[in-house]
C-alpha cells in the first residue's frame, strides 16, 4: 500500500511543468465533475437516500484517499471530490441528450486541457504508466491548492526532492 507522498512523488515526476500543474487545476476538476454527471442515472432510493453509481464510486475513492497516511489531505481531497460530484449531479436530471451533452462533453474538454498540460511537459500523462494515477490525480490537485496556502511545507520539500522543482520547459528548444 503506497503512501500518499510516495503517490504524490511519482505523479509529480510527470507534472514539474508549471503551466500543466495549472492545466490539472481546470481539467483535472471538469473530468471529475463530468464523472459525476455521468454516474448520476441510474437513482436508487432508499429511507429517502438517494444512491447513484457516482456515490458508490465516491466511497471507495474516499476511503482510499483516507487511508494513504495523510488523513488532512484524504478528508479534503474527498470533500472536494464529493463537491464536484454532486454539482454534477445537480446538471444531470434532464433529458439523455442534455445529460449525455454535459457529461461526454465535459469529459473530452477536460482530457483536452490535460493533454495541453502534458504537451507543455513534454511527457505523457501518469496514468498510461501507472493507471493509480486517474485517482491520485484529483488527490494531487488538492495537495498543490493546499501548498499554495501554505500547508504542510515538509511533504511538498519531499515530493520535490524525489520529483524535481517546478519548471517552465523551454517551448523554443522543441525541435
Amino acid at each position: 500500500m503506497r503512501t500518499a507522498t510516495e503517490l504524490l512523488a511519482q505523479y509529480a515526476a510527470y507534472h514539474r511543468d508549471r503551466r500543466n500543474i495549472v492545466s490539472h487545476f481546470v481539467g483535472v476538476p471538469m473530468i471529475v465533475f463530468s464523472i459525476g454527471v455521468l454516474l448520476a442515472r441510474p437513482t436508487m432510493t432508499a429511507g429517502g437516500l438517494v444512491l447513484t453509481p457516482a456515490w458508490i464510486v465516491f466511497a471507495i475513492a474516499a476511503a482510499w484517499y483516507v487511508t494513504r497516511g495523510d488523513a488532512v489531505l484524504g478528508i479534503v481531497a474527498s470533500a472536494a471530490v464529493a463537491a464536484l460530484l454532486w454539482l454534477g449531479q445537480q446538471v444531470s436530471g434532464g433529458s439523455v441528450p442534455v445529460w449525455l451533452g454535459w457529461g461526454f462533453g465535459l469529459f473530452a474538454v477536460g482530457w483536452l486541457i490535460q493533454f495541453i498540460g502534458h504537451w507543455y511537459e513534454g511527457r505523457k500523462p501518469a496514468f498510461v504508466d501507472d493507471v493509480i494515477g486517474l485517482v491520485v490525480a484529483p488527490m494531487f490537485v488538492v495537495a498543490e491548492a493546499m501548498f499554495m496556502l501554505g500547508w504542510n511545507k515538509p511533504l511538498l520539500s519531499e515530493i520535490e526532492r524525489r520529483a524535481g522543482p517546478t519548471t517552465m520547459r523551454d517551448m523554443a528548444r522543441i525541435a
